[in-house]
């Protein structure tokens, strides 16, 4: 026992030797004693010539006096993201889920799965968003605000990473994005709103699309509206959930939170609740007839004539062949809650009131939105006072 202790190095104590089949200098040199076997744990660093290996041996050694030492990660950027799907995602929706795991398996795994964890550096992760952009095969570049939705996933997944200790720092931190231009919102305006009132006059989707342009919410909010968030008494909405299609496909549909994340109460014009009313009568008619083939599973507002909710693209399709119809075959459904928000503003309606009813997370969003519109509201008030300032003096 005491020949082997006196032949035990040391913590930090080292050698170097060459090793000719590898044509490389190796550097061993002792991290501690394993407490279950009493043995010594040695490491190894490798170089092309003695110096080298010396220089990498001494860094390492420092690095184990200051408890900075760390055995180098072997897992491949494809390994960790696969771990970090199965273990780290519990807290965001199923949608959310199945949107990063097919931008990693379309988008980051082929370009840079095989790159070791603690290899990658942002220099190789740079050329990656650079080469995202470009032409690839006839195909076109992705635009900026994918490039960054793609940056905004790997970034948390490294960052996860980062926190476990299986890398020191974060290489995405230090990557330059491509600049996301703001896409031009396109409200509908007085003379268009009537148009597309007169044009859904007596369609199966009236109330659910007038309901919408008046309220802003966004299409799985109002399709997901229970009536158990109808409060006819106080003129409210409770907005707590929205109708979304289950990952995978298919036609399985469920409920999540809102985009925000958070529930909203909004009180909207008390011809919006009469329109609930309408549609509360209508739809108790339906249920009658139906008997007991109605399966209304969660309460909701808008549902065929047997209860079932309505589908998302069904919906939509319909939306646009009504724009389609009256000449305006560019706008999107999206665009209800724009003109909602436009029309609010101009109505008089200060910016913390829209974001509140639209579930914006900051009023500075809603401003970066819909800036232009207080802008030309400005401009307006600016002409009236010159009209009034010459009609003194001409008076």
């Amino acid at each position: 026992m005491a020949e082997s202790n006196r032949k035990r190095r040391a913590r930090g104590e080292g050698n170097i030797i060459y090793r000719e089949k590898k044509k490389l200098w190796e550097a061993r040199f002792v991290t501690g004693v394993n407490p279950g076997t009493g043995k010594e744990i040695r490491k190894s660093v490798y170089a092309k010539n003695q110096k080298e290996a010396r220089q990498k041996m001494t860094a390492a050694i420092a690095a184990l006096d200051s408890d900075d030492y760390r055995e180098p990660c072997k897992m491949t950027l494809a390994q960790w993201l696969d771990i970090w799907q199965r273990d780290y995602l519990g807290g965001v929706k199923p949608s959310t889920a199945a949107l990063y795991g097919s931008q990693i398996r379309v988008h980051i795994k082929p370009a840079m799965g095989a790159v070791k964890l603690e290899a990658l550096n942002p220099h190789t992760i740079q050329g990656f968003y650079n080469k995202l952009g470009k032409e690839h095969d006839g195909e076109p570049g992705l635009n900026a605000k994918s490039i960054k939705n793609i940056h905004g996933i790997l970034h948390k997944a490294l960052e996860q990473a980062v926190k476990v200790g299986y890398i020191r720092s974060n290489p995405a931190d230090a990557c330059t994005l491509p600049r996301v231009m703001k896409k031009e919102i396109k409200p509908l305006d007085e003379d268009a709103t009537a148009l597309f009132i007169k044009a859904i006059k007596g369609h199966q989707f009236e109330t659910l699309y007038l309901v919408t342009l008046f309220t802003g919410l966004r299409q799985g909010e109002v399709m997901g509206l229970s009536w158990d968030c109808v409060d006819f008494a106080k003129g409210t909405l409770n907005i707590n959930k929205q109708l979304q299609k289950a990952p995978g496909g298919g036609s399985v549909y469920n409920l999540s939170s809102p985009k925000s994340g958070k529930g909203r109460i909004i009180t909207p014009a008390p011809f919006v609740m009469d329109l609930l009313k309408e549609q509360r009568r209508r739809q108790a008619e339906w249920q009658i007839k139906a008997g007991p083939a109605w399966e209304n599973e969660w309460n909701l507002v808008f549902t065929n004539q047997v209860g079932t909710h309505m589908m998302t693209r069904t919906v939509y399709n319909n939306f646009k062949a009504v724009v389609a119809s009256i000449g305006m075959p560019s706008v999107r459904f999206h665009d209800l809650r724009h003109s909602y928000a436009v029309a609010a503003i101009r109505s008089g309606d200060d910016i913390k009131t829209v974001q509140g009813n639209l579930g914006h997370h900051t009023a500075a969003f809603t401003l970066d939105q819909y800036g232009h519109v207080t802008e030309q509201m400005k401009r307006e008030s600016a002409e009236r006072m010159q009209q009034y300032i010459n009609s003194i003096k001409t008076g």
